[in-house]
């Protein structure tokens, strides 16, 4: 259903981020000056120097929206693509965060894509307060607002510190998010921001999953033994995660310990696209354990 004007959730009133920094954009040069003002109030430090070569493209005059990600994560902050509701928008003003929105200024066969940042918004005199262009504070009508957001399918982000939570999570946005951090490789970030999600969905098995990642890439590897451990009780046939727990065994010396999570693994692991990995892992044991092999009565020279 598409945001409507009466819908300010949490923001009935006057609500304006009076303290959001104001970036203004050079020539074509929205996304950066916008994207620097939402990882700004963020507490990223940074210049817009930096942030231009980091998201905008020369050729099409403008900035991808896959760039204003990557850019975010780069920046060791979770990016979160808000659900296309007008009150997910004022529900992040509520909590103090800006939110950047890719707006069309023009029309659908003459498109002008414009970012800006939302700063603020009044139900009672239905208007929208943006950080935009040169503009400190453009004031935009509420159903002007809408019509324009639209036109980009009402994509809209809010930067997240790893450990915050959107005002209004939703579950699959919220792992999507973490995920493209975590592959980043900041797992420092990661686990601060998967042990949040597990606040909002206790036990939640990709969450478990992701953190006990986390874990182990620290070097945790007792918490990423735990978390493990923890989703094989929920779910015992779990293939990757008993891979993984092997893996996190073998990294405290504990290659026996390991095999026998192999084992039961592969015993399970019939016509499974996994199985190649766990064979892969049960070789890098194999290959570094030679009381292992002569156990198993495979001699070696």
């Amino acid at each position: 259903m598409p945001p409507s004007v009466s819908n300010y959730g949490p923001a009935p009133g006057l609500l304006e981020l009076v303290d959001t920094p104001f970036y203004a954009q050079q020539q074509y040069q929205c996304g950066p000056a916008a994207l620097m003002t939402v990882l700004t109030a963020s507490g990223v430090t940074t210049t817009l120097d930096a942030v231009s070569r980091q998201v905008y493209l020369p050729a099409r005059q403008g900035s991808l929206q896959s760039e204003m990600l990557a850019a975010s994560r780069a920046a060791e902050r979770v990016p979160y693509v808000l659900v296309p509701e007008f009150s997910s928008i004022t529900g992040e003003l509520a909590t103090g965060r800006p939110v950047l929105v890719l707006l069309n200024l023009g029309v659908s066969w003459a498109p002008l894509w414009h970012y800006a940042v939302v700063v603020g918004a009044d139900a009672v005199s239905e208007q929208i307060i943006l950080r935009s262009g040169t503009e400190e504070r453009r004031v935009m009508h509420t159903p002007v607002f809408l019509r324009t957001w639209r036109r980009s399918n009402f994509w809209a982000m809010s930067i997240l510190r790893p450990g915050e939570l959107p005002a209004n999570p939703d579950r699959n946005r919220y792992i999507e998010a973490v995920a493209g951090l975590e592959q980043t490789g900041h797992p420092l970030a990661a686990r601060d921001a998967w042990q949040a999600g597990l606040s909002q969905w206790p036990d939640d098995s990709v969450l478990l999953f992701g953190l006990a990642n986390a874990q182990y890439a620290l070097g945790n590897f007792s918490a990423a033994e735990l978390g493990f451990l923890v989703i094989l009780r929920n779910d015992e046939a779990s293939l990757i995660a008993r891979n993984n727990l092997a893996m996190t065994l073998v990294a405290q010396g504990r290659n026996r310990e390991a095999l026998e999570q192999i084992d039961t693994a592969l015993n399970l692991a019939v016509d499974s696209p996994l199985l190649e990995e766990l064979l892969d892992t049960q070789s890098s044991i194999l290959s570094t354990d030679i009381d292992a092999w002569n156990q198993r009565g495979i001699g070696v020279e």
